[in-house]
């Protein structure tokens, strides 16, 4: 028996698949969820909001801007720290996706510029990370990230943490808590 004989003959022994009962449950289940995490609808932030990318990939800013503007964002792009900072301070964005893994100044040191900066202190920040330590989250958020996303990431993962940080009139906010002071002004960076 050859081996399109073999394979003929495995194919014709598996069971049929069943159809889903509805469209969410083939979306559900085909990504290895449960079904009804695609049943209920996302929060969206209001049409025309803004956000910053801030990432040395022009493939990651190509992504974001993507995603974000085919939910009506706004979207500012920058390839390095200084710039974004700059971009910040005079458009005021309603987001900033910041990489720390950037030439010259890193996310990091962008972040406490930003935290310091009365201008650009409440804009809130999702750092942006290849690496896979943990260390860097939590830095991240001790020096006043609002989230973290590593790469590669997911539509449906910049989406979520958006709308972890929506207020009542859907607009991004900053999520102060206990785990993230407010980064004094010590003049160093």
């Amino acid at each position: 028996m050859g081996l399109f004989d073999q394979l003929k003959s495995i194919l014709a022994k598996s069971p049929t698949p069943q159809a889903p009962a509805n469209h969410a449950d083939a979306v559900g289940t085909s990504l290895g969820q449960p079904p009804e995490r695609r049943i209920r609808d996302r929060q969206n932030a209001r049409p025309g909001t803004s956000a910053l990318i801030v990432d040395d990939s022009p493939t990651i800013v190509a992504a974001l801007r993507k995603m974000l503007n085919s939910a009506g964002y706004v979207t500012l792009e920058a390839l390095t720290a200084e710039e974004g900072i700059e971009i910040a301070r005079d458009l005021t964005p309603d987001i900033i996706f910041l990489d720390i893994v950037l030439p010259g100044m890193n996310g990091f040191a962008a972040l406490r510029t930003l935290r310091r900066d009365p201008l650009t202190k409440d804009i809130p920040v999702i750092m942006i990370s290849g690496n896979e330590q943990a260390t860097e989250q939590f830095f991240g958020t001790r020096i006043g990230a609002d989230d973290f996303m590593k790469k590669p990431f997911s539509r449906l993962e910049v989406f979520a943490r958006i709308e972890r940080l929506l207020d009542a009139d859907m607009v991004p906010r900053r999520l102060v808590t206990a785990s993230q002071p407010e980064v004094a002004n010590t003049g160093s960076v």
